[in-house]
């Protein structure tokens, strides 16, 4: 008799686990197909493999979904966004209603395209570019570990799953997560690969014929295959990846647009709705009898009950954390405020600046900059793309982020500009801790995808580009940075930063490290660069441009440089004095923090004269500040392999240049 019963609950779970997983794959193409667009078909693809990580695996209180040790989900297939965010609902996930999922797509809704960080509850992290979900978790998984190893297993433990698709993987940026996070030996990541041989094109087999199993063990991987749709499979896959101390990737073998008989398997599931006729079709192979949006109320208990099942757990924790004597600490190192830990130790520094006047590298003021910061709070974790001694990111007594020494501040990410800035990325997004990782400026093209998603989300992530311009010198054109800042600037909530000597180094790294929902990124230079005379109670920079120089009598025209050309501004403005003209100089080192200032200061600063922009980059953007009348001395392709001065002098960026671009607007007045 027992053996029956035992026979019977199986039978009942199974199909217990059956509705629960057809529950997402109706909600997704019920709303897939009301807005008229979207992707249905890896989210009932993945719905079985969601079910099982979801109401077994993952730790998580869904009334409390920043509690800080839950288990991070990270939908890196994010065009399959409807499988999170029927998640969400089923879950019941506070403010994602079935009426959010009525209005999947549309405008101001909970529920847009792609998962967006910051506007939905539960969306860990931005998603949508392929791969880089993947990347930025790993930096979640190492945060973690970070985290641990600063207050302990007993109040930090948790792990980061992942869903990733073809796609994913195929991007470069996944082998240096992969790469990257198999030589930490992040064991408490698990990627779960639906695999299912279909992209847009069609099978997978058109571009590609890599043993992703092998791939991921070559790199130091724990790795499983199962079949995407059997339950027990996954969970006996998933049990296996939590007990290994290495990452773990699951391939799971799934049928793309599983349960619609006609597109099942097939490319045309993808990325549009499956139509009116399939949708009948599929709910009775599915056997689905409901109507559109329409949730049997046991099935949403049933979902339901598994979102309340960690509230034990939560309160588990919420005791250890306080009976540890450590909370309070915990929850200061959360919120990341260290405006107060770095102020006074970077006012003494500009001070000193000021007194010794250094003649150095912005690269290497920034690095007595971070010896100061670093020292002056814990919450830094520093980094560079194998460039350590060239970008200067490392100060004394940070050691090293190994897999055996979680305890260090310093990570060694390896040529891997993509990966790190998306590791960046994901160090931020866990709390607490501010990251700042290194290379040179014109390799910022390598780490732009990752860069634009800090922007996006509004991440404290602080960028470390040296070798700023053609002043880099012998390496030549391939290494100097021409173009790079105009496309910098032009992205949105990022502070783009190229300070003019070692006080404006320091004011500049004080903002960015302040700048909770912006990222920043620091132009540095390689050659050295004088001190600025220039008063220092008050942080210009801040100001993102300020007149350095101001003559008697008024001025006849206004020179404006950032940077190692600011010096050359002041030499130019010299000669002008000596040829009979009054010229300002303004230093600019931030334009998006001169634009927030107010029409009247940024009049006071750029004057009525004729203006001359000098920079060693190109002039795109730079008619913004100069107005149709002025003239840009810079660069107009790209540079070549000299030593600096001849490079400038090649290029005509010199104070003879910049004085007679003066003298010749002056002629036309």
């Amino acid at each position: 008799m027992s053996n029956v019963l035992e026979t019977v609950a199986e039978v009942a779970a199974a199909e217990d686990e059956r509705r629960a997983a057809n529950a997402i794959r109706a909600l997704a193409m019920d709303a897939v197909e009301k807005a008229k667009s979207g992707h249905p078909g890896m989210p009932m693809g993945m719905a079985d493999v969601a079910t099982v990580l979801f109401r077994q695996f993952v730790k998580f209180d869904a009334s409390t979904p920043d509690w800080p040790d839950r288990d991070r989900f990270v939908l890196s297939a994010g065009h399959g966004s409807m499988l999170l965010y029927a998640l969400l609902y089923l879950l019941g996930y506070p403010g994602v209603s079935i009426d959010d999922l009525k209005n999947f797509r549309q405008l101001d809704a909970k529920t847009p395209g792609h998962p967006e960080f910051g506007h939905t509850v539960g969306v860990e992290t931005t998603t949508g570019p392929l791969g880089q979900g993947l990347a930025t978790a790993v930096g979640l998984a190492l945060a973690e570990r970070l985290q641990a190893a600063r207050f302990g297993d007993e109040i930090v433990d948790h792990r980061t799953y992942v869903i990733a698709g073809d796609g994913c993987l195929m991007e470069g940026v996944s082998h240096e997560a992969i790469d990257l996070a198999g030589h930490l030996r992040l064991g408490r990541l698990i990627v779960l690969w639906d695999d299912n041989g279909i992209s847009i094109d069609g099978p997978t087999t058109l571009s590609t014929s890599t043993d992703q199993i092998a791939r991921f063990a070559a790199s130091g991987w724990h790795v499983q295959r199962v079949d995407g749709h059997a339950p027990a499979e996954i969970a006996e896959a998933l049990a296996k990846a939590q007990q290994d101390p290495r990452p773990s990737l699951i391939a799971c073998r799934s049928v793309i647009g599983y349960g619609a008989p006609g597109k099942q398997g097939k490319e045309t599931v993808h990325g549009a709705p499956l139509g009116a006729s399939e949708i009948e079709l599929a709910r009775a192979e599915l056997g689905w009898p409901y109507e559109p949006f329409d949730i049997p109320a046991k099935t949403l208990e049933n979902w339901r009950a598994s979102g309340r099942r960690g509230e034990g757990e939560r309160l588990a924790w919420e005791q250890r954390l306080s009976a540890s004597g450590r909370r309070d600490e915990f929850e200061r190192f959360l919120k990341g405020d260290i405006a107060g830990e770095i102020a006074a130790p970077l006012r003494a520094l500009r001070e000193k600046f000021a007194a010794e006047r250094p003649k150095v590298a912005t690269r290497k003021s920034s690095e007595t900059v971070l010896g100061v910061v670093n020292e002056a709070t814990k919450a830094t974790i520093g980094g560079s793309a194998d460039l350590t001694h060239s970008n200067f990111t490392i100060t004394k007594g940070l050691g090293s982020v190994s897999a055996e020494n979680f305890s260090g501040r310093y990570i060694h990410y390896g040529v891997r500009e993509h990966g790190m800035a998306a590791a960046m990325n994901g160090i931020a997004l866990h709390g607490g801790f501010v990251p700042y990782g290194g290379t040179f400026l014109v390799f910022s093209d390598y780490a732009r995808g990752a860069i634009r998603l800090s922007a996006l989300m509004g991440q404290r992530v602080v960028y470390v580009l040296t070798h700023d311009s053609i002043g880099l010198g012998e390496d030549g054109p391939t290494h100097q940075p021409i173009e790079h800042l105009a496309s910098l600037r032009a992205m949105p909530n990022l502070y783009v930063f190229r300070p003019a000597d070692a006080i404006e180094t320091a004011e500049c790294w004080e903002i960015a490290l302040n700048a909770k929902t912006t990222p920043s990124l620091l132009s540095l230079s390689r050659q050295n660069l004088a001190t600025l005379e220039r008063p220092i109670g008050e942080n210009l920079s801040a100001r993102g441009a300020y007149v350095l120089r101001e003559p008697s009598g008024g001025r006849e025209a206004t020179l404006i440089a950032t940077g190692s050309e600011v010096q050359i501004a002041l030499a130019a403005a010299d000669l002008l004095w000596a040829r009979g003209t009054r010229a300002a100089v303004v230093s600019m080192p931030c334009w998006e923090l001169f634009e927030t200032q107010s029409p009247t200061y940024r009049a006071s600063v750029l004057g009525s004269a004729p203006r001359v922009a000098v920079e060693a980059a190109a002039r795109l953007g730079w008619d913004r500040w100069i107005g149709e009348r002025g003239a840009f001395v810079g660069m107009t392709g790209f540079g070549a392999s000299a030593p600096a001065d001849a490079l400038y002098a090649r290029f005509g960026i010199t104070a003879a240049g910049v004085a007679d671009a003066a003298e010749a607007l002056l002629a036309q007045r």
